[in-house]
């Protein structure tokens, strides 16, 4: 079935964050209490910041806003609660890497690094630190929900009866959909640049031996993982699994507080670490992250090697596809011949607006079937910049939903309404047993859960 991975939402509730200085600043009033969900207060500056940011997404609301904004963050505590008490987590990876792509896209929304922080009136780094950990209680959610759903499944008939039963105006619209496959370069990192990454990383751990510097001191100066570094490095208690693989077989091992790790290189860059303490199967550190500079002159080597691929693909002496299969950098893509997957459908089918934002400039100038010129794009997975070159398989017009061309879409719609009669349901129970206090000023409301207010 389709995964509940919104990153919309994830995208929405981050931003409520990142956005509380405006509401403050517009809401002299003070604070107050407005809902109590089990042990865990709503107060009337987080409903006024998610409300602003409501307004920032020119969302429209069926009704009174100060009636669905608290039930709506009541929930989301029901199910951050109830991902407490079943374990679930998410790793340390999975945050990183959606603080950068959300990052990356601002930044290319707005033009630039600097209009990015001049608008949010904050620097990069506090608003990667703004993000880290609503990204985290958005992702924690979206499995507590996946948890809930389970594997729903529905028949080809049932998708048949639900089509059937539509009337005409209540038909879905399909926007403009397109297939796009992808042949990514890593440009090579020079052995000079990695060696002098490790030379600073080991003169950080010479100067921490010797007491001259604190390792917090130096992952504040110098780390480039922007939201522990405020931290001094810290990156707080976590399990084994939710710590990339190097990183974590290292940080394991070590016993002795006082000592330095030696250089583990991950995906995101080179680390040194140190332990803060240990509980159980769970464990904090703090480490320095140093990520190795492409140089301009391999870029544009990577750029000019795709560019003459390109070329030979035009050219008929061999495929996109086998190209894609044998050059391509990209895992993901490789083994399907470079087609890009929709993580959010699990399709190949992307609207426009869900292709990383430098893809979809290249691909809305493409035909079927047109090879575009390299282009250089961050990766937002690890956030390293990396090469392209991009074909575009489809293009699918929009239209109104039939059952014979669209039925996986259909599928999906039916899929989500089931789904969401049983997070309905699930709500409901959880109601049932979680203490729940509202303000006499705010309970005259007409709530999508009825139950809130116990007799």
């Amino acid at each position: 079935m389709k995964k509940f991975v919104n990153f919309r939402f994830i995208v929405l509730f981050a931003l409520t964050l990142i956005l509380s200085p405006i509401a403050r600043a517009q809401d002299n009033v003070i604070d107050e209490v407005v809902w109590v969900v089990g042990d865990e207060a709503i107060l009337k500056s987080d409903v006024e910041e998610a409300r602003l940011n409501a307004q920032y997404e020119q969302r429209k609301f069926d009704g009174d806003p100060y009636c669905i904004i608290p039930e709506e963050l009541a929930v989301q505590k029901l199910f951050l609660h109830q991902a407490s008490l079943d374990s679930i987590t998410v790793s340390e990876q999975e945050v990183i890497q959606q603080v950068e792509m959300m990052t990356n896209r601002y930044i290319q929304a707005m033009g630039s690094r600097e209009k990015m922080e001049e608008y949010f009136n904050k620097t990069s780094t506090e608003i990667r630190e703004a993000l880290r950990e609503n990204v985290r209680d958005g992702l924690l959610m979206q499995k507590m929900k996946q948890k809930i759903v389970g594997d729903v499944k529905v028949t080809p008939a049932e998708v048949r009866r639900y089509f059937k039963a539509l009337p005409q105006d209540s038909v879905p619209y399909v926007p403009t959909q397109v297939e796009v496959q992808i042949i990514t370069l890593q440009p090579k990192i020079p052995i000079a640049e990695i060696e002098d990454v490790k030379r600073r990383l080991r003169e950080y751990t010479d100067r921490i031996n010797k007491g001259e510097a604190d390792f917090s001191t130096l992952a504040l100066l110098y780390s480039e993982d922007k939201g522990s570094a405020m931290r001094g490095g810290e990156i707080g208690f976590k399990g084994r699994g939710e710590l990339v693989p190097e990183y974590a077989n290292v940080a394991f091992n070590l016993q002795n507080t006082k000592k330095v790790s030696k250089i583990v290189e991950s995906e995101f860059g080179f680390h040194i670490i140190q332990l803060i303490e240990k509980r159980g199967d769970r464990i904090n550190t703090r480490h320095i992250l140093l990520k190795p500079k492409i140089p301009m002159k391999e870029l544009t080597a990577a750029t000019l090697k795709l560019d003459s691929i390109a070329n030979d693909i035009r050219s008929d002496k061999f495929s996109f596809n086998e190209a894609a299969s044998v050059i391509s950098s990209d895992k993901e893509t490789r083994n399907n011949h470079g087609l890009m997957p929709n993580p959010r459908t699990n399709t190949s089918k992307f609207e426009m607006q869900e292709l990383p934002q430098e893809i979809a400039k290249v691909v809305d100038k493409l035909n079927i079937g047109e090879i575009s010129k390299a282009f250089t794009m961050v990766n937002e997975k690890d956030g390293k910049e990396i090469c392209a070159i991009v074909k575009l398989k489809n293009r699918i017009n929009g239209h109104k939903a039939t059952i014979t061309d669209d039925y996986q879409s259909l599928k999906d719609i039916v899929l989500e309404k089931r789904s969401e009669e049983l997070l309905h349901k699930w709500i409901l129970e959880k109601q049932k047993r979680t203490y729940v206090r509202i303000n006499d000023n705010w309970k005259n409301c007409a709530f999508k859960y009825p139950g809130w207010i116990k007799k």
